[in-house]
């Protein structure tokens, strides 16, 4: 199998020095996310009011929403891939590219259809406070058109990791970051010929430069003529193969439910808030943005043991699977621990950058207060979920999470908010992240996910 030289074997070396070189891009990529969001978020939060970033924190949790829909589907092909890298199996990986790739934009078509035709519905179920209304249906109408060209993009990205490579969607990550942040105050205020577009200026730059990014990262691989490319000749690929699509289905499904489970409970919450008023929407609006930092490594760490994991496991090498767990562990700890630490030195700095003077400044300083640290908890889940999700084993994790979500943090935050008002929202994290990551651990040590495959059914030969 012919590699190039972003990629790397994750069967073999040192796993402490090769984990990290993995994740640190995947961090890196997570973080200008994250940033290019904060910039986006300042440009409106600072020149357009409270009522837009109020706007901009509902719809975007409604965009979570929609992602999550189908990122189960990424997640499986990206496992089924480097199972089959991890056992040499290239034309294997390419039937998975394939399938999944096909029926991953059917699905991006449909749930972003349904997002332009919903998102007023959705929205009012959200209790979206009525002066943000009509500024959050026009950012999401725009951005849901967008979803396509946001879906494959991904796609390919995780193929991509999946086969070992994390540095080549790092580049056009920064591509498509770099553009975002050009086009959003040039969209928004407009320039020249260019009308200002408020609000729907900053999702309009968002889906052009993903647009973009995905046009470039196509052009790319192709050139270099990437040995998972889908050329004329493998046209029978781009097929609905019953057997790849059945286990995408089956071990998808679940993996999105999960990602589902988390974003509704994040709707669940930000119903709540908004109870409360603007002010506490946009200060919650606020420190989930910094908390999303806060969350960086233990996603980049998460995704890369499941890389790491998957393709040890099509090797046969358990021994390595479980070194990868350990080191994926510390890793999270040191690294969450350290941004913990920064944001509260610099509490009330960091939430100045998305919100004026105020009550909702000393609302989010509280919020900072009683949950940042709780994230360090939240991410040894992530990433024990990681390594067992890469054997196939998917329907606990989601049973985890939807306990520790939906059968504790949420009845938690509304049977207590009346008596104890916000702060029963703020603990009511850490009080989830304990039981999920307590679970998580109890299934890693006791449980049978040593035993779930991923590709149950076999796969046709081409």
């Amino acid at each position: 199998m012919a590699k190039n030289e972003a990629q790397m074997d994750l069967t073999q070396g040192p796993i402490a020095r090769k984990l990290l070189l993995f994740s640190l891009p995947v961090l890196y990529g997570n973080v200008l996310q994250s940033l290019n969001g904060t910039v986006n978020s300042i440009w409106v939060g600072k020149f357009l009011g409270e009522s837009a970033f109020a706007a901009t924190s509902n719809a975007n949790n409604v965009m979570f929403l929609m992602l999550s829909s189908i990122f189960g589907i990424g997640m499986a092909s990206t496992i089924m891939i480097g199972q089959s890298i991890g056992a040499g199996d290239t034309a294997q990986a390419k039937r998975v590219v394939g399938a999944s790739a096909l029926f991953f934009f059917t699905l991006s078509l449909v749930v972003g259809l349904l997002g332009v035709l919903l998102s007023p519905q959705i929205l009012q179920w959200m209790h979206t406070p009525a002066d943000a209304m009509d500024m959050a249906n026009a950012y999401l109408r725009i951005i849901f058109m967008s979803m396509p060209f946001m879906f494959c993009y991904n796609m390919i990205m995780t193929i991509l990791r999946g086969a070992g490579d994390s540095k080549t969607p790092f580049r056009f990550l920064v591509l498509s970051i770099i553009l975002d942040i050009a086009l959003n105050p040039l969209l928004i205020f407009g320039w020249g010929p260019i009308p200002a577009l408020g609000i729907s200026g900053s999702a309009l730059a968002t889906g052009i430069s993903q647009l973009v990014a995905l046009a470039a990262i196509l052009w790319s691989l192709y050139r270099k003529k990437y040995f998972l490319r889908i050329t004329r000749e493998d046209r029978h690929l781009l097929r609905f193969d019953g057997a790849i699509i059945g286990s995408l289905v089956k071990k998808g499904v679940p993996m999105g439910l999960q990602m589902i489970v988390v974003s509704t409970s994040s709707l669940a919450m930000i119903n709540l808030v908004n109870r409360f008023g603007s002010e506490a929407t946009a200060a919650y609006g606020a420190a989930i943005q910094l908390s999303s930092y806060i969350q960086m490594p233990a996603m980049a760490i998460g995704g890369a043991v499941s890389s790491f994991a998957a393709q040890n496991v099509g090797a046969g090498r358990w021994d390595r699977v479980h070194r990868v767990t350990g080191v994926g562990v510390m890793y999270n700890v040191l690294m969450t621990g350290v941004l913990v630490c920064l944001i509260y030195l610099f509490n009330r700095s960091a939430l100045s950058l998305f919100l004026p003077e105020g009550q909702a400044i000393e609302i989010g300083m509280r919020i900072n207060l009683l949950t940042l640290w709780s994230f360090i908890i939240f991410g040894i889940t992530f990433v024990v979920s990681g390594v067992v999700r890469s054997t196939g084993a998917v329907m606990f994790p989601l049973l985890i999470t939807f306990l520790a979500l939906w059968c504790v943090r949420i009845p938690l935050s509304y049977y207590l908010a009346d008596s104890y008002g916000l702060d029963a929202v703020w603990w009511s994290f850490p009080v989830g992240f304990t039981l999920g990551s307590l679970l998580s651990v109890a299934y890693y040590f006791w449980g049978n996910w040593k035993k779930a495959s991923m590709l149950a059914g076999g796969v046709q030969k081409a």
